[in-house]
């Protein structure tokens, strides 16, 4: 039974009103949306129509095991609710009973129309946490799957391309930590005087233009995967290889026609990753250390004297100066004794002040003087974007990926999906041409309307539930026909 239906709903909660002055309620009419209020509501309901015109009608097809004749709430509203919970960065289930309160008069309105739905209250905050226990985690990755393909074929992440094939990023990231064992699948980190329980998970993330990167793959890392000897790096590092291999299995079942080089830290140049990757037609630009690769790191520094043509020169409009050297056909014999051929590249780049910083990296891809600058900032240092633009924000800047929406081994992962369902979303929001287009309209740059582009979270959140969104923000047709691509919003 739908647990809505245990619990009366449109209740206002106990204690002051949210609001400030007399309660809203009724309504005189609906208020319209100004500056950047109207700004956030359009750009959001026109950019998720743009790109995923069939959205609602995907959600519809997730598997649902509630007993149908007694819910309250459909599969395509509460799958709605999932994704706005993570949309409005609410950061826990219920902090988002807040936002979705029967005090505020519009909520309800805009989510029904957002949703394409017609219910007449709003959910309890423990209904959403019911619903994902009777759904399941690979039908919200098939979903994502849906989402990722459809972009691949609106070509809206081509301008990131490497040499003509998707930059694919992989690293792994730790989620959820216990001082006891959580569930039989929480790995073991054990210290001088601690073992601390934990669940990490290893994601691939493809690159898309204007520093957009989009889930497109997760692999969770579970205790079967971990050596119970080991700790520290180690334990780490047998984790994360290991996930790879299914990784890559689900990353090429899902897009077997997807040219990719994969890109990662200097703990996936090891001959297993290079096998996997040989064997799916993959290419990768992997980060180049000594420690990692000593023998072969020997090599590349003995032969790049020998080598002088291999340099070139950038100066950068922020007078840096980046000076490249690559050295072909390295040889690398991995532990069950295959020789492996690439090729290394290195980059010294001089700020102003006469700081240095130095970065190298191996690759497969040929290496020319045309295209090292590409492959160096395209496929090597475009690895940061999975650590600052992906991990770091969804865990302190808003989405709260570390918080532990369930203890539901299952559920959390569906929560987990509806995240980074949610993530590409609002990248495309932030940085798409759309958001850029609203705002000139009103002769005021991004930036200035909402302070920060992440104030543009704020303002959804309060033009949500205090105003009435008008009928254009909903306008499927008018969607489908603007153009919108990814650029810098600045």
């Amino acid at each position: 039974m739908d647990r809505a239906t245990s619990s009366p709903q449109g209740t206002p909660p106990r204690g002051p009103s949210p609001h400030t002055g007399p309660d809203p309620q009724p309504h005189p009419g609906p208020p319209t949306p100004r500056g950047a209020d109207l700004v956030a509501a359009t750009a959001y309901t026109q950019t998720i129509r743009h790109f995923f015109p069939d959205l609602s009608e995907w959600l519809d097809n997730l598997p649902d095991s509630r007993d149908q004749s007694v819910i309250t709430y459909s599969t395509r509203f509460l799958a709605w609710v999932g994704i706005f919970l993570f949309l409005v960065q609410a950061g826990s289930r219920r902090k988002l009973k807040t936002i979705l309160d029967s005090n505020y008069p519009h909520a309800l309105d805009n989510l029904n129309r957002l949703a394409g739905t017609q219910h007449s209250t709003l959910p309890a905050h423990d209904t959403l946490h019911y619903f994902l226990k009777h759904t399941t985690t690979g039908a919200l990755a098939d979903l994502r799957q849906q989402m990722v393909h459809r972009l691949i074929r609106m070509k809206t992440l081509d301008h990131a391309r490497l040499l003509g094939r998707a930059v694919v990023l992989v690293d792994g990231t730790g989620l959820y930590t216990f001082r006891a064992r959580h569930c039989d699948a929480c790995l073991e980190r054990k210290g001088k005087t601690t073992t601390t329980y934990q669940h990490h998970a290893l994601e691939a993330k493809v690159v898309g233009p204007a520093g957009v990167v989009v889930s497109i793959a997760t692999a969770f890392i579970e205790n079967a995967d971990a050596n119970r000897q080991l700790t520290g790096d180690a334990l780490k590092q047998d984790c994360e290889l290991t996930a790879f291999h299914r990784l890559a299995a689900q990353l090429k079942a899902d897009f077997p026609q997807l040219a990719i080089v994969l890109g990662g830290d200097a703990l996936f140049a090891c001959g297993s990753v290079f096998q996997t990757a040989r064997a799916n037609g993959w290419s990768y630009v992997f980060t180049f250390k000594s420690g990692r690769l000593p023998s072969v790191w020997s090599e590349f520094e003995r032969l790049k004297p020998l080598c002088p043509e291999n340099s070139r020169t950038l100066r950068t409009p922020t007078n840096h100066v980046q000076v490249y050297r690559w050295v072909r056909d390295l040889s690398y014999v991995d532990d069950q004794n295959r020789t492996w051929t690439f090729h290394a590249v290195e980059c010294t780049e001089t700020s102003p002040s006469g700081a240095a910083q130095h970065f190298a990296w191996i690759t497969d891809l040929p290496v020319t003087a045309e295209n090292v600058i590409a492959i160096a900032t395209k496929g090597g240092r475009a690895r940061w974007m999975i650590e600052n633009e992906a991990f770091n924000r969804q865990k302190n800047h808003g989405p709260n990926l570390e918080h532990a929406y369930s203890t539901d081994p299952e559920v959390w992962k569906a929560y987990y999906y509806l995240l980074q369902i949610a993530f590409i979303l609002t990248q495309l929001v932030e940085r798409g041409s759309l958001l850029r287009q609203l705002a000139n309209e009103l002769g005021i740059p991004p930036r200035a309307l909402f302070g920060s582009l992440t104030n543009i979270v704020t303002r959804l959140r309060e033009a949500f539930r205090l105003l009435h969104w008008p009928d254009e923000c909903f306008d499927e047709t008018a969607a489908r026909r603007r153009r919108i691509k990814l650029a810098d919003t600045s």
